[in-house]
């Protein structure tokens, strides 16, 4: 499983100016990491741009955005953008999309209908384009005959925001593979990897990717219950993740999160390995009155153990 970290502040409520978050994909390069993830949020900066400036500021780790939301965005103008991106950082992007949450659809006046269905066709749009550079599609959502040309660009690896099984079973037909939030070792063995793999394997695609991010903290074990329970609050109200919490068998973030000392943490991302995934995304979060030191106890381990354990 490869060990790779967060970059930029926003899944922590603490956004980072684009230029800094590039600063952090190269101390991260720098310290062996394998990818360096950069989350995007609507509300937040825009994903894009910045892993272009990462990658500009790097170059060697590969560069992973998670995810981006579909129904605000158009599948040829992500990948018109992404293919664009791909060729400034010389092939080391991987896409993340994903449908998102009803309640951040309505925010912007958007019907959130038949998300898998949608899904199915945005990536049979989306990865016609970054692979073969034009598109022929005529679906529910989408009618698009279109192309483009892109010099020194290359496919771009795209994985799926999935946790549900018919989001899962498109992410392994129509994908590279998954990546997951707040999905633990019992939703990974019983469900997620299971559903990916036979789904992958039903289409004749390769070993699909399960890139698994999840909060990481080395620090005293109840202090990071009590923090990762706050940072993280949002996600216990939302419908996609209080089901992924049922499939885990557990009632909160603070369930999933992965923390406590050096031994325990290593322990729980070797249980991570063993239940198929290929990537862990460490999302480091402070934890204690020196956030500074707490944040570099936490990298400073994870980067012992990477690329991979």
């Amino acid at each position: 499983m490869r060990i790779s970290l967060n970059i930029g502040g926003d899944v922590l409520s603490a956004p980072v100016p684009p230029r800094k978050v590039a600063a952090q994909a190269k101390a991260a390069e720098d310290a062996g990491f394998a990818t360096a993830w950069a989350t995007h949020f609507m509300h937040g900066t825009d994903s894009i741009p910045t892993i272009t400036a990462a990658g500009l500021a790097t170059s060697r780790i590969e560069l992973g955005i998670g995810v981006v939301p579909t129904y605000p965005r158009h599948p040829y103008t992500l990948a018109h953008e992404a293919a664009t991106v791909q060729s400034l950082v010389g092939g080391r992007l991987t896409l993340g999309v994903g449908v998102s949450h009803k309640p951040v659809a309505a925010m912007l006046g958007l019907d959130y209908v038949s998300p898998a269905e949608h899904m199915r066709e945005y990536l049979e749009v989306l990865g016609a384009l970054l692979t073969k550079g034009e598109v022929s599609h005529s679906g529910r959502f989408f009618r698009i005959e279109a192309g483009f040309n892109i010099p020194e660009t290359s496919p771009v690896s795209v994985v799926v925001g999935a946790l549900g099984p018919k989001m899962v079973r498109a992410a392994g037909e129509l994908s590279d593979g998954a990546v997951t939030w707040l999905a633990g070792p019992r939703g990974l063995s019983e469900h997620i990897v299971p559903g990916l793999t036979k789904a992958a394997s039903d289409a004749g695609r390769p070993a699909p990717r399960v890139i698994v991010g999840l909060p990481v903290a080395v620090a005293d074990p109840d202090a990071a219950r009590s923090t990762v329970t706050d940072t993280f609050a949002l996600y216990g109200s939302l419908d996609n993740y209080r089901q992924q919490f049922e499939r885990d068998g557990v009632d909160s973030v603070a369930d999933l999160a992965v923390i406590g000392n050096e031994e325990t943490v290593q322990r729980h991302l070797v249980s991570l390995r063993d239940a198929g995934a290929t990537e862990l995304w460490a999302v480091p979060f402070p934890v204690g009155s020196n956030a500074a030191a707490s944040l570099a106890r936490t990298t400073s381990f994870l980067a012992s153990l990477a690329p991979e354990i």
